[in-house]
């Protein structure tokens, strides 16, 4: 069995997805999305092609290595999330080879089903705003029963903000405990924005109502920065959804700068890094959350792992029916969780006439520039 084809779809924003062919007709798929790079990827994936046609699609381990080493440069949001793609439609093709779902090849199930959260939170503390986030908290709970929720504070933030703006942020994160009670998690993303000092405040203003999680209270680069928020804050910080490979977690392990970490499956390196990152993660006693805000081939990518792995936590997903117009996957979520799937591969039926269909480079994009009312770039 060899590679014949690799082929790439680009139907919606936020999806970029590779489909390999084999010359006996098995077909594996994997998400290479890069989020705000959207043709990067794609060129990418076209060169690593060149070396992958006419190869055995079973030896994973081997075309891991040779893209990741083979090349003076290593590593980087664009190679990482090109081999992420390429790995898991491997990993897919393997699993359809040999009739099993994916994580019995990693070992097998240590679990029957894999919790996970959803977005969902009020942003807007008018009428308005919260009858939309109330009206998408009640179909939430009606179509998948989800028991945890991820929100964060919206638009820029400076090195500081006055009392107001943290004060806004602070009604909102107590409002929406307020109204799914104390069995319901919520957890809230920073996004990076927050210098130490403000993260520390703010998680401070919040810590009453007992949040999971605060996730990127800074921005990655810095992990001793991390650690002082983390050495700072009386609830779990998490991190990880733009570190790229176990080499780049290694740090962040070594000083203990989090609690929960969450690699991504289409940027860390696919099926086969994620899961390298959490059997090293065990060691540290860190649970691993993986990061999923894309489409749900990269979702099932990370669900194998997931399955398969003892330090984890829960999965994030946007929502129980987000871009699921071109992949529909084998499962739904019930009462928060996902059973796990039966089917070989990755468990991703993908309509290829929904893949075929292309979107814009400005929808990707969306014109989106962040600026400072002074004029100062401001950070995404």
């Amino acid at each position: 069995m060899k590679i014949a084809k690799i082929e790439q779809f680009f139907p919606r924003p936020r999806m970029r997805l590779v489909k390999i062919t084999t010359d006996n007709g098995l077909v594996g798929w994997g998400e290479s999305t890069l989020e705000g790079k959207p043709k990067s990827t794609m060129g990418a994936v076209d060169e690593l092609s060149e070396y992958l046609v006419g190869k055995d699609p079973l030896l994973i381990e081997h075309h891991w290595q040779h893209i990741y080493r083979s090349a003076f440069f290593r590593g980087g949001a664009i190679l990482m999330s090109a081999l992420s793609g390429i790995d898991q439609a491997l990993w897919d093709i393997a699993g359809k080879h040999y009739g099993v779902p994916i994580y019995k090849l990693l070992g097998g199930p240590v679990r029957d089903r894999v919790r996970v959260y959803a977005h969902w939170g009020i942003r807007d503390l008018s009428d308005e705003g919260k009858a939309t986030a109330k009206e998408r908290l009640d179909y939430l709970q009606k179509t998948g029963g989800y028991m945890a929720f991820k929100s964060g504070p919206a638009g820029k933030w400076r090195a500081h903000e006055p009392p107001a703006r943290i004060d806004q942020f602070v009604e909102a994160a107590y409002t929406m405990r307020e109204w799914v009670g104390p069995e319901v998690e919520l957890c809230f993303d920073f996004h990076g924005k927050m210098t130490p000092a403000l993260a520390i405040e703010i998680c401070h203003e919040i810590k009453g109502m007992r949040p999971m999680f605060v996730e990127e209270p800074v921005p990655q680069e810095n992990v001793d920065a991390l650690k002082l928020v983390a050495d700072h804050v009386p609830f779990p910080i998490a991190t990880g959804e733009r570190l790229l490979s176990r080499w780049e977690f290694r740090r962040l392990f070594e000083i203990q700068a989090c609690a929960y970490i969450q690699p991504d499956g289409s940027h860390a390196g696919g099926i086969s890094e994620l899961k390298r990152i959490a059997n090293m993660a065990e060691v540290y006693y860190m649970h691993i959350m993986p990061h999923c805000a894309i489409g749900p081939v990269a979702l099932s990518a990370c669900m194998h792992v997931d399955a398969a792995v003892p330090n984890f936590l829960i999965q994030e997903s946007v929502g129980p029916d987000w871009l699921m117009d071109v992949a529909q996957p084998a499962w739904r979520v019930k009462d928060g969780y996902i059973e796990l799937p039966t089917v070989p591969g990755l468990g991703i039926e993908v309509d290829e006439a929904e893949a075929a269909k292309m979107a814009t480079y400005r929808e990707e994009l969306g014109g989106e520039h962040f600026y400072d009312d002074d004029g100062s770039v401001a950070d995404w």
